[in-house]
């Protein structure tokens, strides 16, 4: 790997129910099955493209690295 990764914590602070399909399925596609599930993903331009299509269904804050 090239030296430290940077991470983020995601975490679903509003419900996807109601909310279009698109929504929904970026939703999922990160990983976060229900409300206050946190997931922890790479900080990488595709990731950010689908934080801030549900932004205001998510927080994210960065995240340490886990070491093996």
């Amino acid at each position: 790997m090239k030296g430290e990764e940077k991470m983020l914590r995601i975490t679903l602070v509003r419900s996807p129910i109601g909310r279009p399909a698109v929504q929904r399925r970026t939703v999922r596609a990160l990983g976060l099955k229900r409300m206050n599930h946190s997931v922890v993903q790479r900080d990488t331009p595709e990731i950010k493209g689908m934080i801030s299509r549900i932004s205001h269904l998510v927080a994210v804050e960065p995240c340490e690295a886990e070491k093996d």
